[in-house]
């Protein structure tokens, strides 16, 4: 028998986790509670859905990134088919942009798996020094630090700090991601600030949630950005102009 335990429908009703989701679940439950509710079986305690719905509007949009651009560029060529450009935007969601958070919650959980929640900050700093060794002796992208314009801080990073801290997810994750950030900055004499991606890293992992949750959430949250850029695309469209902006930027092609 092929079956999910998710959910079924029958020719009255739609079960979802076991509830109806016509007479149990909507008007009911809010999106967050839906997430937890298909993804985890539970619904979410009143802080983590703080937390989640923090994650989900940090990751929605920062202007644009690869992702609106392919998501707008998709749509200038197939207008008929915004799925395809919200698609087109959350492909590129890897090692590189986006997905990051995954990698980074992975990197703290490894990290801190035998640091004691009461931890000295020279054990965190000797765990943090463990990690970048590792991560350097297998040439792997070290995730969660530095920004290419926020070079004097994310300003993301302290607000949720703070709603860390004000709802119980400030711990030795984030702490290692903070002392990951200064061993770094100290090696290599360079501002390498905790930017985003750490600190959403260090909340999921603090929450005990599956890395590949934190990417999840981060690509929920990012169509809703994406969503927005095809709607302005329809009436203000930049898609064409940023085109031939390449185009006329290598001086192989003749342009009118």
């Amino acid at each position: 028998m092929v079956k999910t335990e998710i959910g079924y429908t029958t020719i009255d009703t739609i079960t979802v986790r076991g509830l109806n989701l016509a007479t149990e679940i909507i008007g009911k439950f809010d999106f967050v509670d839906m997430i937890f509710h298909t993804t985890l079986a539970r619904l979410p305690s009143p802080q983590e859905k703080t937390m989640v719905n923090a994650l989900l509007v940090t990751t929605a949009d920062h202007g644009i990134t690869p992702s609106s651009l392919a998501a707008r560029l998709t749509y200038a060529g197939a207008p008929e088919a915004l799925q395809g450009a919200v698609a087109a935007g959350l492909l590129g969601a890897g090692s590189v942009f986006l997905g990051t958070m995954q990698n980074a919650a992975e990197m703290l959980n490894e990290g801190a798996k035998d640091l004691p929640a009461d931890a000295t900050d020279l054990q965190v700093t000797e765990a943090a020094r463990a990690v970048i060794s590792t991560y350097k002796a297998q040439r792997k992208a070290i995730y969660g630090v530095g920004h290419p314009i926020h070079v004097h801080g994310d300003p993301r990073v302290p607000t949720l700090r703070e709603l860390s801290r004000e709802n119980g997810y400030y711990g030795v994750h984030w702490r290692l991601m903070d002392a990951i950030a200064d061993v770094l900055t100290n090696e290599q004499k360079k501002n390498l600030p905790l930017n985003a991606v750490g600190a959403i890293a260090a909340i999921v992992a603090a929450m005990g949630l599956d890395p590949l949750i934190a990417r999840g959430l981060s690509l929920v949250g990012r169509s809703a950005g994406l969503l927005a850029h095809v709607m302005e695309e329809k009436s203000t469209p930049i898609a064409t102009q940023a085109w031939k902006l390449v185009l006329k930027g290598d001086p192989r092609n003749e342009l009118p």
